[in-house]
Order: C-alpha cells, then sequence, then structure tokens
C-alpha cells in the first residue's frame, strides 16, 4: 500500500494510473512509427514532449469525467462513452494551446490515428482491470477480529468499493457462540477461536490482522496478537484502519483513548502562516478572475426578484465565535419568516429561478472570498452552521466541537466527498468526514481538495 495524504491507495491503483498513461504515449508513438519514416522518433525529446502533454490533458480529462472511479466506470458501454467524450474535451483543449503554442502541434493524421489506438487499447486495457477488480485478484487479504459495530462497517466498506485493495478472507467473532449472517458464511471464512490466530494467518499466507472488538476488557487476546506482532504479521485497530481505508473518521464508533493517541492534528505557527497566505493569495486572484460573473449575477438577482443581492448570515467559525457570513442570494426575500431556521431540502420551493443555477454550480459561494480575504473564513475547511444547529448538534453527536479547531472554509473534504446535507444522519457523516481533515490537516491535502472542488463545481453535483 502506498501512503499519500494519510490515505493508503493499493499499489495496484497506482500501477493502474502510470500503465494507462503509457498506454496512452504508446499509442501516439505506435501511430508516429506507422505514418512516418523517421525511424529515430523515439530518441527525438522534444516530440516525447509534445505526446507527454497530450498524455497529462488526457489523463486529466479522464479524470474529470470519472473514468478513474470504478463504481461509475464499471461496464463497457459506460466505459466507451465517457471515454468518447473524454477524448473530445481532450480533443478541444489540445486546439487551445496549438493555436496559442504551434510548435507543440502534432500532426494531425498522427493525431486522428492515435485516437483510433486509444479507443481500441484503452477500453481493452480497462476491461482487463475491471475484470481484476471484479476477481480481485492481487487484493490484500486480511482477517477481521471482531464482530462489533466497526467490524461490519469495515466489512461493508470492503464489500462496497471493489478497487481498495483489500478482501477479508477470514472473521473471528468476538464470542464463539455468536451466529454471523448467513451471506457473510458464504463469502468468508469464519474461524471460532482466537487462540490459534497467528497460525491461521501463516496458514493462510495472510499478513495483516484488522482488531474491532465489541468489548477489550478481560478478553482480548493479548499473547495472540503479541505472537502475530513478533511473526511479522502487521496488527491495525479497527478505528485507523477505517480512516485509511475510507477518507474519514467514524465518530460514532471511535473511543476518546484512540483520539488522544493517534496520529495527527499537528498545527505549527509555520502550516498557519503559509495557510493564511494561501488563502489570501487564492481569494485575491479569484476575485479578480470572478468580477465579471459577480457583476452578471448581482443584476441577475436584481431583475428577477424583489430584495437585496447579497444574504447575510451568522455562522460559528473558529474558537465557536460567531462571524456574518455572505452569499449571493438564491431564496426569495426572508425565506425562513415563517419557518425559522431549517435546512435547505431537494427542490425547495423558496429557491428562485437564478438561485437555482448559482446554486448549482455554487456560484451563490462567491461572496465568501471576501469572508477568507479578511480572515473570517479559509478556502478550505469544515462549512460553517448556525448556531441553533450547531448548538444542537453538539449535544447529540460526539466530538462535534472538534470541528470549530480551524477556520470554517469555502470548500472542504466534507464537501467533495459527500453530498448535501439535511438531516443529522447527514450531519454525522459530514462531521467523519470534517474531523478526519482537521487530523490530517496540509497544504497539500487543501491543494487536492480545491482541484477536486473545480470537478465538482463544473459537472454541478450536490447542490441544493
Amino acid at each position: 500500500m502506498l501512503q499519500l495524504l494519510k490515505q493508503y491507495f493499493p499499489i495496484r491503483n497506482i500501477i493502474f494510473y502510470m500503465l494507462e498513461g503509457l498506454v496512452i504515449f504508446g499509442s501516439f508513438l505506435l501511430a508516429t512509427l506507422i505514418l512516418t519514416e523517421f525511424d529515430s522518433f523515439i530518441f527525438d525529446w522534444f516530440l516525447c514532449l509534445r505526446i507527454f502533454l497530450v498524455v497529462c490533458i488526457c489523463q486529466i480529462c479522464l479524470y474529470y469525467n470519472d473514468l478513474y472511479d470504478f463504481k461509475v466506470a464499471s461496464t463497457i458501454v459506460e466505459v466507451s462513452i465517457r471515454l468518447l467524450q473524454s477524448l473530445g474535451i481532450t480533443s478541444i483543449v489540445l486546439a487551445l494551446i496549438y493555436w496559442a503554442f504551434p510548435e507543440v502541434i502534432i500532426n494531425q493524421l498522427i493525431f486522428m490515428l492515435s485516437i483510433g489506438f486509444l479507443l481500441i487499447f484503452i477500453i481493452g486495457w480497462r476491461l482487463l482491470y475491471i475484470f481484476i477488480v471484479k476477481k480481485g485478484i492481487f487484493n490484500r487479504n486480511i482477517i477481521l477480529l471482531g464482530s462489533s459495530p466497526l467490524a461490519f462497517d469495515i466489512l461493508n466498506e470492503i464489500e462496497m468499493e471493489p478497487d481498495c485493495g483489500y478482501s477479508v478472507s477470514v472473521i473471528i467473532p468476538d464470542s464463539e457462540d455468536e451466529i454471523l449472517d448467513k451471506d457473510i458464511l458464504e463469502k468468508i471464512c469464519v474461524r471460532k477461536e482466537k487462540k490459534d490466530l497467528c497460525s491461521v494467518a501463516k496458514e493462510t499466507g495472510i499478513n495483516k490482522v484488522v482488531v474491532a472488538l465489541k468489548e477489550q476488557r478481560g478478553r482480548f487476546p493479548t499473547q495472540e496478537l503479541i505472537r502475530c506482532r513478533t511473526a511479522g504479521i502487521e496488527v491495525i485497530e479497527g478505528s485507523s484502519f477505517y480512516e485509511m481505508l475510507t477518507g474519514k473518521v467514524l465518530v460514532t464508533q471511535i473511543k476518546p483513548s484512540w483520539l488522544i493517541f493517534s496520529e495527527g492534528f499537528r498545527k505549527s505557527k509555520l502550516m498557519t502562516m503559509v495557510k493564511r497566505l494561501e488563502d489570501i493569495f487564492i481569494s485575491i486572484i479569484m476575485l479578480i478572475l470572478m468580477s465579471p460573473v459577480l457583476v452578471i449575477v448581482s443584476m441577475l438577482i436584481k431583475l428577477e426578484s424583489r430584495g437585496r443581492i447579497f444574504f447575510y448570515q451568522n455562522r460559528v467559525g473558529q474558537k465557536k465565535k460567531e462571524f456574518r457570513m455572505h452569499k449571493f442570494r438564491s431564496m426569495v426575500e426572508d425565506a425562513e419568516k415563517k419557518t425559522g431556521p431549517v435546512w435547505a431540502q431537494t427542490d425547495d420551493a423558496r429557491i428562485t429561478k437564478v438561485g437555482r443555477i448559482i446554486r448549482r454550480f455554487r456560484i451563490d459561494e462567491l461572496p465568501q472570498l471576501w469572508d477568507v480575504l479578511t480572515g473570517k473564513m479559509s478556502m478550505v475547511g469544515p462549512r460553517p452552521e448556525r448556531k441553533h444547529f450547531t448548538d444542537d448538534l453538539e449535544k447529540k453527536i460526539p466530538f462535534y466541537s472538534e470541528r470549530f479547531i480551524v477556520k470554517p472554509g469555502i470548500t472542504g473534504w466534507a464537501q467533495i466527498s459527500y453530498s448535501y446535507g439535511s438531516n443529522m444522519d447527514d450531519a454525522i457523516e459530514k462531521l467523519n468526514y470534517d474531523l478526519f481533515y482537521i487530523k490530517n490537516l496540509s497544504i497539500i491535502m487543501d491543494m487536492v481538495i480545491l482541484l477536486r472542488t473545480a470537478k465538482t463545481v463544473l459537472l454541478g453535483r450536490g447542490a441544493r
């Protein structure tokens, strides 16, 4: 497994991205070999750089079209449609680049033949990979020790994410008398006794044990786990494994002791200063670039309905201090006059026609760039909520107050990882992601979140 941004990704996935890049690169080299008599083209570094530019743009387009999400692109029809869309966008982007920089142009015939090769090779390559994923080939087998709710959450996540790189080979329930679900018994080998744990691992060739027991006092198999550890078998606590598997912290399952002793929550003056400089720089650039959009949207809001252009609302920020947050008004004036504070719902009748468009593409959030510039918010962080909601959520959700450690953000790990939340269950799930972000906060992670936010905005996902 490869650790990246505090998450672990199967080496198989990393190899897949690299090999697909080589497939794209090789398609252009093959087309060049067929259509030219230039025998030494492989040693033409300028040609290689031009092809490398195509590879980068093509793979970015594949990513933005969800072709690296195998829950979405899992059939030949879906892969083919999305691949054609991606190659079309790649061609448009390259046409603009070639217009601006003619020296990087690739011969038109070579380009067309390369596209033909790409359709054949990438579809074939992806079908092979999907087969490997579905069959669990090269998956890392683990022993799941315990039958707690956390253990079943881990099991469900592995089953729902076929590309996670793990398979549960053996499960050992907390009690020998416990009867597990029939579906589990059909798929996974169940062992009742913990005393043979190390032997079971060696017999099955497993080198990772995930501990997710219900009650550890009195029944914790200390000696068996020590034998596993000293025999070179990795032993990992269930909450830590769930965190690295999913990119979130399961707040309803973790124990305070795990939160105290786990790695993370590191903050330094240097990182705080760099993050603030990042906020100032990005907010100024975006305010300048988006100024025409700000003016047009302001005019459309004013023309469509009576009321103010901007919507002001008190939100809870860092250290639970309230601040005034700015947004474009996307609802009718005084939308909560009769109902009081409520979460927005799907197809909310209070949303105006202009409001529906600007909410879909997150344009209503642009005025918050001013809040970032003035230091009340950050570009990346947990979304700020109203005190009416946070007071209630703090009483009902464990560790909810920890989200006030950092500044709230325009976007965040929860926003790109989970859809819009409008109830208690959604608030818990959002906190799972927010706590992961706070625990593993870094400037690089902020950059990844901003890039993924751009994808979410461009595709108009998750808004209400």
